[in-house]
């Protein structure tokens, strides 16, 4: 599932060529993608408007827009699992798991989502926790988010309600990084370990969004659509000696493989129904 960089990396994509465009008519192919909002609440609402940016709110993107009477009105998008969004000709051959269509003159906004977990909706997101890479998510902000909780600090990181934007790959990543066991309690984190997983968290995250920010996207046809880190296929373009160039997970999808940091077998467990992988080595 995208996750904060995956969304990043798009919503820099999609800012660059939709601000200015208006919408003429929105299609919905795929009902269940904008429920509660119907086909003809979702085309009155958005006919006439035209997008000013594209922004992005833990996983989601957040469209604000002017609408036709000269208001500000708002849009969000969640990928799911399998969402892509194009921006492309208008006269090209639909995709055929189009799910969302907006006109746009010449060109149209498509949400293409095969199995339909991505969901489309008007207005802003509410109920989201801090952005992990805005100034105002400090060491001092994590620890509260921590203090008290009985949860396993991986779950805890996976709260939205606690941290915006963080999912089950970079959770495992960053807790590698910071040498923290997932299954801790959340509460059990002395102040120096909350240090190093706030520097950890922000860390991950940002490698992964200077590498896809370096490599091409496809906004026309999807197949490219979406950056990935950790595919360990693609180089970034111009590596820094902090920035490996070989894009590669330290311990996500690598069980039964050494850890790059201590030689360690990387283990996978079940943690809250999801998949964890650490280093016993040194994730103690």
């Amino acid at each position: 599932m995208p996750e904060l960089p995956e969304v990043e990396v798009l919503r820099g994509r999609l800012h660059d060529v939709l601000p200015g465009l208006r919408i003429d008519s929105a299609r919905v192919l795929k009902a269940r993608v904008t429920r509660p909002w119907t086909e003809p609440q979702l085309d009155d609402s958005l006919r006439g408007s035209v997008f000013t940016a594209v922004l992005r709110r833990g996983k989601h993107l957040v469209f604000p827009l002017r609408a036709r009477d000269g208001a500000e009105a708002w849009m969000h998008a969640h990928l799911g699992m399998t969402g892509r969004i194009l921006v492309e000709d208008a006269g090209l051959p639909l995709h055929r798991h189009a799910a969302i269509v907006l006109g746009m003159g010449r060109r149209r906004w498509v949400l293409v989502d095969p199995r339909q977990f991505g969901r489309v909706g008007l207005g802003t997101v509410e109920g989201l926790g801090p952005e992990p890479m805005d100034d105002s998510f400090t060491a001092h902000v994590l620890a509260a988010a921590l203090a008290g909780s009985r949860q396993p600090v991986k779950s805890r990181l996976l709260d939205q309600s606690v941290l915006a934007g963080v999912g089950n790959i970079y959770a495992n990543e960053a807790l590698h990084h910071a040498a923290i066991r997932p299954a801790r309690p959340a509460k059990s984190l002395n102040s120096a370990e909350v240090a190093r997983l706030h520097h950890a968290i922000r860390e991950v995250l940002g490698l992964a969004i200077r590498l896809g920010r370096s490599l091409p996207i496809d906004l026309e046809r999807g197949a490219d659509g979406l950056f990935y880190f950790g595919r360990g296929t693609r180089k970034t373009a111009s590596p820094t000696p902090n920035e490996p160039a070989l894009e590669r997970w330290a311990v996500y999808d690598r069980a039964g493989q050494p850890c790059a940091r201590c030689g360690g077998r990387i283990r996978r467990d079940m943690l809250g129904g999801r998949a964890t992988f650490e280093c016993r080595g040194c994730q103690q």
